[in-house]
């Protein structure tokens, strides 16, 4: 299944997307995509509905965050063995873990907004990874069937306050609008393989990120078994798994945004999102 919400912001429907690409409202079978409905009972009660039968969604409505109500947003650094090198980073020898803020976390299609002050602002496309069942101490072994789906995000960054500016990466990586989540959740049985799917990302029709979560040097059983070590996991949270090669600050001279460029990304299998950047 490909999960969705839509409408204005704070007020969105749940739906999904059907095999023929038409936008299902599923608000009178659930409330809304989060919570029990991203439980392995809740996706299969979904699962066995009628898509064909659910009322069709006129237009071309605002999408919303693909899951709502998100309690954790963690977030995983220098993931990409390709991405550590551009940075000049060594690999790291277990995951770096650190925070993005729920309230950055915005729709697919949203305005991304530089923060007053920045000089810095930079793009990652990512793999997002939603819970779906509960769990502490997670084997890695099992850690996939806490999973729900598997999204597309943008981990916009603000590289100086992230690196410059003392104490954790959280202030540069939290800010209002720095967390694109969607178009849609899409299964894992419809995922395809996780750990070898094309993604990409560019900048005013420029390409800058060309890549594959083939480089990603922990998988995603191993970051879920990981953080649960340190976390209990809850149906909601959300973890973005790194980013390939081709980041501004990868640049030679390094690129930022300034305000008025269209950001455009995708993963294979998982859509697209397009953003344009505003000044705050």
């Amino acid at each position: 299944m490909k999960l969705l919400r839509f409408g204005p912001k704070g007020q969105e429907k749940p739906g999904l997307l059907d095999q023929g690409g038409t936008l299902r409202d599923l608000s009178g079978h659930v409330e809304d995509i989060a919570g029990d409905a991203l439980t392995p009972e809740g996706l299969a009660r979904l699962a066995a509905l009628d898509a064909a039968g659910l009322p069709a969604v006129e237009g071309a409505p605002r999408l919303g965050p693909c899951v709502g109500r998100t309690g954790k947003f963690i977030c995983i650094g220098l993931n990409y063995a390709d991405h550590a090198a551009e940075t000049g980073a060594a690999v790291p020898s277990e995951p770096i873990v650190f925070n993005k803020w729920t309230s950055a976390i915005c729709g697919p299609n949203d305005d991304v907004e530089i923060p007053r002050g920045s000089t810095k602002t930079d793009w990652e496309v990512e793999l997002g990874v939603v819970i779906g069942k509960a769990g502490r101490y997670i084997e890695q072994a099992d850690a996939l069937s806490h999973v729900a789906g598997y999204c597309v995000i943008n981990d916009v960054s603000e590289r100086e306050w992230q690196i410059e500016r003392g104490g954790s990466w959280d202030k540069g990586k939290g800010h209002d609008t720095f967390g694109p989540i969607g178009p849609w959740l899409v299964t894992p049985d419809e995922a395809g393989d996780v750990g070898n799917l094309r993604m990409w990302l560019e900048v005013d029709g420029r390409r800058f990120q060309d890549g594959s979560t083939s480089t990603m040097i922990f998988g995603v059983a191993e970051l879920i078994a990981y953080v649960s070590r340190f976390l209990s996991l809850q149906p909601g949270d959300v973890i973005s798994t790194g980013t390939p090669p081709g980041v501004g600050m990868g640049q030679k001279p390094p690129v930022y945004l300034k305000g008025g460029e269209v950001m455009r990304l995708g993963i294979e299998g998982l859509g697209e999102q397009q953003q344009k950047v505003v000044r705050a």
